[in-house]
């Protein structure tokens, strides 16, 4: 995973001297992330502030920098980092980076066993010609519903997660896998939703998809639920629908929902928990087999008067950019 330098900080200081409107020397909790030059905007202020100086995790500014009207400053407020101004003729500054961070995930096999007898597979069963056939088609239908269900809510081993003979090696899905970007309804400044129950709606929905437009490139543009908060969004436009006398068909249903932070795709997945909305950027999330390892049947040797085979593959879910999605939890479902 690779990520930008930070452009935002907090102010870590609760006293200014000589006041909060003059004062030139600032304690913040990344020091590090600003540089001489910078240009600095306090919250949501009109001020723009120029760090002359950098020690530790103290900046040293020219307060109302351009003429801009100096605001007063608090302890946690966000400190924006507009750009840098560069001296002209200047020499080249240090050069800073971050550092690449590799994400993984496992592999899962998934198998089901198939056996007909010779009986079964020589009889005509209405509707069926071939049974063998058959039941390796319910078998690849049952697979791929498992599959769908880890991808979402699957767990990855806490020890020996690469696996063994001994071991079963599992992957983690988007539930365990999205950690940075977890909001609730009514912590951490999100809004609450609506009624006491926090149930979702309009303002709980954009307020995760502005979190993550803010402090990511992603798009988000796959909102993933389950049965119970798929209502509460086609519940969005409820209002707002009229139909004429003659009409007899009710259509109460949203599949798309365009917001300022993009389009999304409502899909509805019954493995979902009823609490939970996962918002996705499609484009950094693929599930993906093991080379040569996508579902097929291996038949095996006969078992007396069977015929036996294996349905198997193995898989993963390779998710890119773990900020670039987010989850809603503790919906009222």
């Amino acid at each position: 995973m690779d990520t930008l330098l930070p452009n935002t900080d907090q102010i870590n200081q609760t006293t200014f001297t000589p006041g909060p409107t003059s004062a030139t020397s600032i304690t913040v909790d990344n020091g590090s992330r600003f540089q001489v030059g910078d240009l600095v905007r306090p919250g949501s202020s009109g001020e723009v502030m120029l760090v002359t100086a950098v020690a530790t995790n103290t900046l040293t500014v020219v307060r109302g920098y351009g003429a801009t009207t100096p605001t007063a400053l608090a302890n946690d407020m966000v400190l924006t980092i507009l750009g840098n101004a560069a001296l002209e003729g200047a020499d080249a500054s240090a050069a800073r980076f971050t550092s690449r961070l590799r994400k993984r995930n496992y592999t899962q096999i998934l198998a089901a066993t198939v056996e007909v007898s010779g009986s079964m597979q020589a009889a005509r069963a209405h509707g069926v010609a071939d049974e063998m056939d058959f039941q390796k088609q319910e078998r690849t239908r049952e697979l791929l519903r498992d599959l769908e269900n880890c991808v979402i809510n699957g767990v990855a081993p806490a020890a020996d997660p690469q696996g063994s003979s001994t071991v079963r090696r599992s992957m983690n899905g988007l539930l365990r896998i999205v950690q940075t970007n977890r909001f609730v309804p009514g912590v951490g400044g999100m809004p609450s939703g609506a009624g006491a129950g926090d149930v979702l709606n309009e303002e709980v929905l954009n307020a995760a998809l502005r979190r993550v437009w803010e402090q990511s490139a992603a798009t988000i543009d796959t909102i993933v639920v389950g049965g119970s908060q798929k209502r509460r969004i086609n519940a969005f436009a409820t209002a707002a629908r009229s139909f004429l006398p003659e009409e007899t068909r009710y259509r109460d249903m949203v599949s798309v929902y365009e917001s300022d932070y993009g389009v999304c795709r409502v899909i509805l997945s019954r493995w979902m928990p009823q609490d939970h909305a996962l918002l996705l950027d499609s484009s950094r999330i693929e599930v993906l087999p093991l080379t040569g390892r996508s579902f097929h049947f291996k038949p095996l040797a006969p078992r007396g008067d069977a015929h036996t085979g294996q349905v198997i593959g193995e898989y993963t879910l390779e998710c890119r950019n773990e900020n670039a999605h987010a989850i809603i939890a503790g919906l009222a479902a």
